[in-house]
């Protein structure tokens, strides 16, 4: 398939989409896979797939395609580390309300810090949409209890 979409349309679309579903409390549509959560955005040509496992231990992957072909994929794995120090459900409302911020600055790579809920989020990554790898984390009282590593990119035929 040739590419007929830019690089800017789709960091376009996936900020749009991740705001949209997790981040934005989407609906669940149905499971892809026995087990999995899954979380559907769609916008003209392109569609979006975050499916995961686990709660407050997750492992998952997001998928864009464009015209129904993957054009793009991310995977991730998060972890309470210190679950007498942060619960899941905190632990999900720092995430939220730091990349609600991060993304109404239209983008969710190049590092990010935020202060929320009692707690410090911090992201760090290299690389850029069409390939990269990056961390995020949660601190409280100077103790990291929460990281999640990722990493993703263009997805090439």
């Amino acid at each position: 398939m040739t590419q007929d979409f830019s690089i800017e349309e789709l960091n376009a679309f996936s900020v749009q989409a991740k705001a949209a579903t997790y981040v934005g409390s989407g609906a669940e549509s149905q499971p892809s896979r026995p087990g999995s959560h899954d979380l559907e955005y769609h916008a003209g040509d392109f569609a979006y797939l975050d499916s995961y496992f686990g709660g407050a231990d997750f492992l998952g992957q997001e998928v864009v395609y464009y015209k129904d072909e993957a054009v793009w994929a991310m995977n991730y794995y998060g972890r309470i580390l210190k679950p007498e120090k942060i619960t899941a459900a905190e632990a999900g409302q720092v995430i939220k309300a730091s990349l609600t911020r991060m993304y109404a600055e239209g983008r969710f790579l190049g590092g990010f810090t935020c202060e929320t809920h009692g707690s410090v989020y911090r992201d760090t990554n290299e690389g850029n949409i069409a390939s990269f790898k990056g961390m995020e984390w949660i601190e409280r009282g100077g103790e990291t209890v929460y990281e999640l590593v990722y990493h993703g990119g263009l997805v090439k035929y």
